[in-house]
């Protein structure tokens, strides 16, 4: 007999009781739970903390509490065949890994693919790592790369692991370059780009960012030419800030938009291109050098160009000597 008298009916199922350990210290409580109650949807995580059926040693919190290691977590009975209707749990993917040890996972994005869910896309790459690493106690993304970007994505397998490189990225102490294809012939072979960026939302709810002077983050980017065509050329940009599409508008600010770029490029340049076989923006995360955050030695991990690019590179850069 359960509580008051009822029946509790066979296969019901049960409170559960869930211990934060290394791995789950400092998570947020939503972001803990997601990971932990496999093919629950996020929507019903989410409405069983808000009603306070969630309960972290026996209090009730928001779902962005700061988890500590030791707490105790009550979760209230869940049937997991209870699923909302177009909210089914992340298909499993793996993508070509670059560099893997107990701290650190390194994986070779596809352009296409957006890193994170949300914004009308249901699972991205962190939610489908996640579910085909089942037993992975901690995954998470050191940084992000936008959809249409290809090449090195970082992601942590410890929380350790995650605030140090947080700590390296505030510091600049993680060096990332990208290669892309722009329109025009470059003129400088380095160019240090410093303007601020500011984000904003159109009238349809797309997010785009601009230069702004006078409310815009500190952003700066440097780009050194590899190759010139007769009416492109292929720059490396170094990311010195980390700001949204930093690479994109700082590019079609100095007049040089990158070719395929839909946001911020040349639409007329871009249906031109896409006749000659590039369909979408060029711009790939080639390098990312940093410190290892468990034994301080240098680390550096490169993605080649996908075949796309490295086909139309080949066609519009013959000759030039690029890399």
């Amino acid at each position: 007999m359960g509580v008051e008298g009822k029946a509790v009916p066979a296969g019901a199922p049960a409170v559960q009781w869930l211990e934060v350990d290394e791995g789950g210290a400092g998570q947020r409580l939503d972001n803990f739970l997601t990971a932990r109650l496999k093919g629950v949807p996020k929507s019903h995580v989410y409405r069983i903390v808000r009603s306070g059926e969630v309960r972290v040693n026996s209090g009730r919190v928001a779902a962005s509490h700061r988890l500590e290691l030791g707490d105790r977590i009550r979760v209230p009975p869940i049937r997991v065949a209870e699923r909302e209707a177009g909210d089914a749990p992340a298909p499993a993917l793996e993508l070509p890994v670059l560099f893997e040890d107990a701290y650190l996972l390194a994986v070779d994005k596809p352009a296409g693919l957006a890193v994170h869910g949300g914004s009308g896309i249901a699972h991205g790459v962190i939610e489908r790592l996640r579910a085909a690493r089942p037993e992975a106690k901690f995954l998470e993304l050191v940084h992000r790369l936008d959809r249409d970007t290809s090449g090195v994505l970082l992601l942590a397998k410890k929380r350790s692991a995650l605030t140090a490189m947080h700590e390296d990225l505030r510091e600049r102490g993680m060096d990332k370059r990208y290669v892309a294809a722009v329109a025009g012939r470059v003129r400088d072979e380095l160019r240090r780009v410093k303007v601020p960026l500011r984000k904003y939302a159109t009238a349809d709810g797309d997010r785009r960012v601009a230069v702004n002077a006078r409310e815009g983050q500190e952003a700066e980017t440097v780009f050194r030419r590899l190759a010139r065509g007769e009416a492109s050329s292929l720059v490396e940009a170094e990311l010195l800030t980390g700001r949204t599409h930093q690479i994109r508008v700082h590019l079609a600010y100095i007049g040089h938009p990158i070719l395929g770029d839909e946001k911020y490029g040349d639409f007329a340049l871009n249906r031109a291109l896409r006749k000659r076989g590039l369909k979408r923006m060029f711009l790939h995360a080639a390098l990312l050098a940093l410190r290892h955050p468990a034994t301080g030695e240098m680390l550096t991990i490169r993605s080649p160009l996908p075949a796309d690019l490295e086909a139309f590179r080949r066609a519009a850069f013959a000759g030039e000597g690029a890399a």
